[in-house]
């Protein structure tokens, strides 16, 4: 596949499609999708290359540097620096060069392509008790390839070391094309002859600047900045080794053979309660003499509300041990608890693995966490990786933040504080040129700071555009005309990631903040952004976790695994949008409209992404203003206004389904929008509306009683389809006890209108809704929904659509059937269910209130409840209706929901309470006939996912 946006570069375009077999795109989206990695920089590429070989890498360099056209490899796109950024052509292998090539346990190696994410290698050679010891905090996003350009580490390098340590040879293609090995004593090529040329290049350096070499680099573990020559020096020589950690600067790594360590069987946790960030920095380093695999640090400025998880303190260190059996591994620990325990605040040992693993992921969270502290601030990476010796820590982060004192800006820190380096995001203003002019002072401060303690700018994220300009303040011009030396020796016509280390960019050029300043009023009522698009989109600054391969964020990415499909991508084509140079039609774009084509609006990012970055309100926001005055989609008039349609359409529901089980269902699928191999949903007989609206008590009476009052929401879709879900649900309430109204049938939540954009109709709909259900609320009601979408619009939409305290008056009012029990009537005995219980668990409920009150309820009833790992469904709405969706949305279904419901039982129960999902199993699983919660809590006689009355 070519795209090509310009006649400028379309010659390149056309020479690259021709040259190799993987997709070449230079068109706006793709640009806009690679413009920004997970730095404060945006640098739009000419085009993206998605190469399947080690041909077609060769290939694209050989073109562009003819061409004069540099390049750029990326993987994941996690950098902190910069370095994954180029204005030239960028090679993407994380699409198809993505596989462990070989296992060999017993020599503890493995080979992976560079696209490689570290997670997969981890998973392949677990079951041979083996791991790859580097291990960042992105180990489930961040792909081989990219830790091999920053010679990345992560937590456990104190006992592992950095991923230079644990490389034993690399296969490389040099700028010119040509192919290479590279191993600890020779570099060779394709036909195993020596490559004496290169290789004396590189000795000719390593003589030539033998002083600097010696005395400024290997100092500490922790010192990544530069390129690694003490890797060079005759006396510990390892050519491939010395390629690690030069960005993509010297050569392209296509395959690379790696170390593997003996993965302890059994590990335990002790977290250090320290008075503050100087008192954990203290005494970090002297954890080394036990031993540990961890010392890592955090403070209560990054966790604020999560500190209730952690002992007492001002800030934590974790240090972690390992053993061949977990009492061996907790003994280690207490012996390191028993030593430090008089001089700490506090200590906890945690052995239990769902324990650690939790507390564990606030750590993993911590750049995004930092990147919107509990201060609410917008915080940034760039001066975030120094590292100095573990020993001068403490003083460092003194001299650190009296710097910050000094410019008035301030940051929570964490990082591997065994190893003196430290991570921080500040939240410095990069929204004006005084801003970035501040931060260039500040870095240039705080750069001099740590050379005087002995340290560099990056200790594993390396330097990028973010800290290269600075290694002149670090390295003598002796030892930085040997990078230079180096750089020429692989890449004399410097192709590869210009600007990275050697002829650095200037650090306060191309900041992307700047370019999306301009705040943009919102018609949603965003609160926690100050109501300003801008600063919603600017949340997201690429960390990278919708791109791991676990979780229910952006399920269409979890399928596709294209960039343009995860919020991450689809951020930073609505950030290209507000910069308007890459993406020019504002509102208007056509690239943004695609970017958001395949996003179910299923809100796993609002609550999964570390920094909230609520992708389905960017893409309401945007639709609405994109077609503001111009015709919409069929979908949009059709299954946009569902609610209204349903009203005439139950009026006659034989007539409405015999319409759409005949010829004709062909057509008014075509004219609706819907995708032809949908099945209409089924209409409820007028007989079984009539049977569930029994004993139906509307608003309109008012409470007689002091009972705990409940108004029973009345969805949309469960009168038309299921109208016995809602007559269940008032069954199981008043037999708990409660005093249940109806809502008027002509109320709805909005959701269908929100979730289109036609947010002026959904504004409408909820402040209708707002007036008839405040006097209830204020006569102490309780607003029970038993369809999730419509709960979770009800509890946190009614507030984004109006702005008003009513609205959040409702809104907090709302629960889910479960909720309300639990809350108002916690001794009610639900009746005895037993078996089996496979739940889908609603998109939007596993985002928002969540689904603990149903599984403890469900387990209360003597249920074993099974939920199926991915959480939406992949219908979403009309999203898994509309033409052009049906594969992605069947194939999010197979992510875990599909198969879940294949594998149950005669006897096992199929939950589902959300219509959608309902419907989704239905469709693709006919012998299934899921059933919502409230049937099982009424008690009736229930066979795998069907009802056999009462």
């Amino acid at each position: 596949m070519t795209t090509v946006a310009s006649q400028e570069h379309a010659s390149l375009a056309a020479d690259l499609a021709a040259a190799v077999r993987g997709e070449v795109d230079f068109s706006p989206l793709a640009r806009a999708l690679y413009s920004a990695d997970a730095s404060i920089y945006r640098r739009a590429p000419l085009g993206v290359v998605h190469p399947r070989d080690t041909d077609d890498i060769a290939a694209v360099l050989e073109i562009c540097r003819t061409a004069g056209v540099g390049v750029t490899l990326r993987g994941g796109g996690t950098s902190c620096g910069g370095q994954a950024l180029g204005s030239g052509v960028v090679v993407d292998t994380s699409r198809h060069l993505n596989r462990v090539l070989s296992v060999d346990p017993e020599a503890r190696r493995a080979v992976v392509q560079p696209g490689t994410v570290l997670a997969t290698l981890r998973a392949a050679v677990a079951a041979h008790g083996l791991t790859f010891g580097p291990d960042p905090s992105t180990h489930n996003r961040c792909t081989l390839g990219g830790m091999i350009g920053n010679n990345a580490c992560g937590a456990h390098s104190v006992a592992w070391g950095t991923t230079a340590d644990n490389v034993a040879a690399l296969d490389v293609v040099t700028a010119d094309g040509r192919r290479r090995t590279v191993t600890a004593d020779r570099i060779t090529t394709p036909d195993g002859l020596p490559d004496r040329t290169l290789t004396a290049a590189l000795d000719d350096v390593a003589a030539r600047h033998l002083a600097p070499i010696r005395t400024e680099l290997g100092r500490f573990s922790r010192q990544v900045s530069g390129y690694p020559l003490q890797h060079l020096l005759p006396e510990r020589r390892n050519y491939a080794r010395s390629l690690v950690g030069t960005e993509g600067g010297c050569a392209v790594v296509t395959s690379a053979t790696l170390d593997l360590v003996p993965a302890p069987a059994a590990r335990a946790l002790l977290l250090v309660g320290c008075a503050d960030r100087y008192a954990a920095a203290e005494i970090a380093h002297e954890f080394l003499a036990y031993h540990p695999l961890t010392v890592e640090g955090m403070d209560t400025e990054l966790l604020g509300p999560r500190v209730a998880d952690l002992p007492d303190g001002g800030a934590w260190l974790y240090v972690e041990f390992g053993g061949d059996t977990p009492g061996e591994a907790e003994a280690a620990a207490r012996r390191a608890e028993r030593a430090f325990a008089p001089h700490v605040r506090s200590t906890l040992v945690v052995t239990d693995p769902a324990d650690r693993a939790r507390l564990w992921r606030i750590r993993e969270d911590a750049a995004g966490l930092a990147t919107r502290p509990p201060t609410g601030d917008e915080a940034w990476p760039g001066w975030e990786d120094a590292a100095v010796p573990a020993e001068n820590l403490a003083a460092y982060l003194r001299d650190f933040d009296a710097i910050c004192r000094e410019e008035g800006l301030r940051g929570p820190v964490y990082g591997h504080f065994g190893e003196g380096c430290l991570h921080v995001r500040l939240n410095t203003d990069l929204t004006t040129p005084d801003g970035v002019a501040r931060y260039r002072r500040f870095a240039e401060a705080v750069c001099d700071a740590v050379v005087r303690h002995g340290g560099v700018p990056s200790g594993e994220h390396g330097d990028g555009q973010a800290r290269s300009e600075l290694l002149s303040r670090v390295y003598s011009p002796a030892l930085l005309a040997a990078f230079a030396d180096t750089k020429h020796a692989w890449d004399p016509d410097d192709t590869l990631n210009p600007g990275a280390v050697v002829r650095p960019r200037p650090l306060d050029a191309d900041v992307r903040p700047l370019a999306m300043a301009e705040p943009v009023r919102t018609v949603l009522h965003l609160a926690e952004d100050r109501d300003d698009f801008a600063r919603a989109v600017r949340r997201c600054v690429g960390v990278g976790r919708c791109r791991a391969h676990t979780g229910a964020m952006c399920p269409s990415y979890q399928v596709t695994r294209d960039e343009k499909d995860s919020t991450r991508g689809r951020a930073r084509v609505l950030g290209e949008m507000l910069a308007g140079q890459v993406v020019t039609d504002g509102w208007r774009s056509a690239e943004v409209r695609e970017a958001l084509e395949l996003c179910l609006s299923c809100k796993a990012c609002a609550k999964e992404c570390p920094v909230g970055v609520d992708m389905a309100a960017y893409k309401s926001e945007f639709l609405h203003h994109h077609y503001r005055g111009r015709l919409r989609p069929r979908t949009h008039y059709t299954l946009g206004w569902l609610p209204l349609w349903l009203k005439p359409a139950g009026l006659l529901p034989g007539l409405v389904n015999a319409a759409a089980l005949s010829p004709l269902a062909a057509l008014l699928k075509r004219a609706a929008g819907i995708d032809r191999r949908r099945a209409l949903p089924v209409f409820a007989s007028r007989r079984r509306r009539r049977a569930a609206r029994v004993d139906r008590v509307p608003l309109r009476r008012g409470f007689t009683t002091d009972r705990p009052r409940a108004v029973l929401w009345t969805d949309s879709f469960n009168p038309a389809f299921s109208p016995e879900v809602l007559a269940d649900g008032r069954a199981v309430l008043r037999d708990a006890g409660w005093e249940v109204l109806d809502s008027p049938a002509r109320l709805c939540c909005g959701l269908t209108w929100t979730s289109t954009g036609q947010l002026g109709t959904a504004r409408a709909a909820a402040a209708r809704t707002v007036r008839a259900l405040l006097p209830a609320v204020r006569a102490g009601a309780v607003v029970v929904g038993l369809e999730p979408s419509c709960t979770e619009q009800l509890r946190r939409e009614l507030p984004r659509l109006l702005g008003t305290a009513e609205a959040a008056e409702v809104a907090g009012a709302v629960r889910t059937l479960a909720q309300a029990l639990a809350e108002f009537t916690p001794d009610w005995q639900p009746p005895r269910i037993g078996g089996r219980v496979v739940a889908q668990v609603h998109c939007h409920q596993n985002a928002g209130s969540g689904w603990q009150a149903e599984r403890a309820l469900l387990e209360r009833a003597g249920a074993r409840v099974e939920v199926p790992q991915a959480a939406c469904c992949g219908l979403a709405g009309d999203f898994g209706f509309a033409e052009g969706h049906y594969e992605v949305s069947m194939a999010c279904a197979e992510q875990g929901l599909l198969p879940a419901v294949r594998a149950a039982g005669e006897e096992d129960t199929v939950l589902t309470e959300g219509f959608s999902c309902r419907i989704q199993v239905a469709q693709a699983h006919p012998q299934a006939t899921p059933v919502h919660l409230a049937t099982l809590l009424r008690g009736r006689e229930v066979r795998k996912g069907g009802e056999r009355g009462k």
